[in-house]
């Protein structure tokens, strides 16, 4: 599957992918957006996504672990950087099956996310696969 260009701010939000990593990472260098990589491989329930999170997304020591913290952290600048980035969700399919509201929340945040970024001019992407 090929990957979106990563550089179009009006296209950027959550997309299925399921390419792999080095080519995501890759792609995101070329665009100079900063790469997280999310990690969903066995992770059960919400506390274990929150930590899965915290490591993928590189947030702070002081993230809260709660969808509140969440959305202030993918909406906050100096967590953002200059340019932009690409979050590849690996192995989110089978989370989504087990835990369907917490992956629903995740999603929404992470797409109201995208949306308040491309309002600034900034590619915010979401690679699931």
């Amino acid at each position: 599957m090929k990957l979106p260009d990563l550089t179009a701010v009006s296209d950027a939000g959550i997309h299925d992918w399921s390419g792999p990593p080095e080519a995501a990472k890759a792609a995101a260098a070329a665009a100079k957006l900063k790469f997280c990589l999310v990690d969903l491989h066995g992770v059960g329930g919400k506390t274990e996504l929150m930590s899965a999170l915290q490591i993928g997304l590189k947030l702070p020591s002081h993230f809260g672990n709660n969808w509140d913290a969440l959305a202030d952290s993918v909406e906050d600048s100096a967590w953002l950087g200059n340019h932009g980035v690409t979050i590849l969700l690996r192995h989110a399919a089978a989370y989504r099956k087990s835990y369907p509201a917490d992956y629903e929340m995740l999603s929404d945040i992470l797409g109201e996310a995208a949306e308040y970024w491309q309002e600034r001019h900034k590619p915010f992407w979401v690679l699931v696969g």
